[in-house]
């Protein structure tokens, strides 16, 4: 066993800590320790982008970050975004335009998204979507909805600001 670190950071809102193995990844963290099941395990080379989390607002590969670097951090999955009851607005626009198939990538699609979302700054258009979630691969082939369910979003975004 390497060496271990303790570590408190928000988890979906809430204030956590865990003694976790310096070497552990923040997905193995998030999966393993906090049982939570958006992120996914898909490539373990930041290529997939199944794994993606919010990291201070910023998507981020959770399967290449040390846990031990989201110390003080605000983390947020899926999970953190919205409820059942209460939907996150790209939750719904993904539901409202069949933005999923088998959902594997979804929650890594939507977390993107959702950074794309909280850090624009003017105007978004659809090569800054394609650029956002070219790093999240859908097996399923479910590009063109996936594009416009968050071309969707984005312009609510903007009418409400």
């Amino acid at each position: 066993m390497g060496k271990t670190r303790k570590i408190v950071f928000k988890l979906n809102g809430k204030e956590v800590s865990a003694i976790v193995d310096t070497r552990l990844t923040l997905l193995d963290l998030l999966r393993d320790v906090f049982h939570l099941t958006s992120p996914k395990r898909g490539c373990d080379e930041t290529i997939c982008g199944a794994c993606a989390v919010l990291v201070n607002n910023r998507a981020i590969c959770s399967c290449t970050m040390l846990a031990v670097e989201v110390d003080g951090s605000d983390v947020v999955t899926l999970e953190g975004l919205g409820s059942e009851n209460n939907l996150d607005l790209l939750q719904e626009a993904f539901i409202k335009f069949d933005a999923l198939q088998c959902g594997f990538c979804t929650p890594g699609q939507i977390i993107s998204a959702k950074s794309l979302i909280l850090n624009m700054k003017g105007e978004i258009i659809e090569e800054d979507i394609k650029e956002t979630l070219s790093g999240n691969i859908c097996r399923c082939g479910a590009y063109n909805n996936i594009l416009q369910a968050v071309k969707y979003a984005t312009q609510k975004v903007r009418e409400k600001t």
